[in-house]
């Protein structure tokens, strides 16, 4: 999604300066209003902000469709919809022949297999980098050590609880 975000933003900036002098106002301040989740739009300025620039820009309503789909392609855990539903999705930003939403279609399509495969172990990798971040810390506070036993035991007390 992080990726995406830049997507958003590099639509965002070529659309704003494709705009008159008169809708340049509407795209004001609009940048966060537009990685936010749209739920997540609380203030009622903001919300009014968001459905001018969403009536106001085809191209900009579409990728924030397209942000949504993309954001529900992680909830699938059959990997025959999950295909489906990236392929849809490529099929919707090749449509939009924007150049920054191609190249993240053919990267999406690159990371394809890795994105069907958590469809079939939804495992996320903070716990992963947690241990590692912990490991790390362990081994930098000792200065390093010379003893690959005593660096294995001290791994092992630090999550043992």
């Amino acid at each position: 999604m992080a990726n995406f975000s830049r997507v958003i933003d590099k639509v965002r900036n070529s659309e704003y300066r494709k705009a008159s002098e008169q809708d340049k106002a509407v795209y004001k301040g609009a940048k966060y209003l537009l990685l936010k989740n749209r739920k997540n739009v609380r203030r009622k300025n903001h919300r009014q902000q968001l459905k001018e620039l969403l009536a106001l820009n085809e191209v900009i309503n579409t990728v924030m469709i397209l942000k949504e789909k993309l954001k529900h392609i992680w909830t699938y855990r059959s990997r025959t919809w999950a295909a489906k539903a990236i392929d849809q999705w490529c099929a919707l930003a090749r449509s939009l022949n924007h150049p920054s939403v191609t190249s993240f279609a053919k990267m999406l399509e690159r990371y394809r297999d890795g994105i069907l495969n958590h469809c079939d172990y939804p495992i996320h990798t903070g716990k992963i980098e947690g241990v590692n971040n912990k490991i790390k810390v362990i081994k930098r506070k000792a200065y390093g050590f010379h003893d690959l036993r005593y660096f294995t035991l001290k791994i092992y007390q630090a999550f043992s609880n």
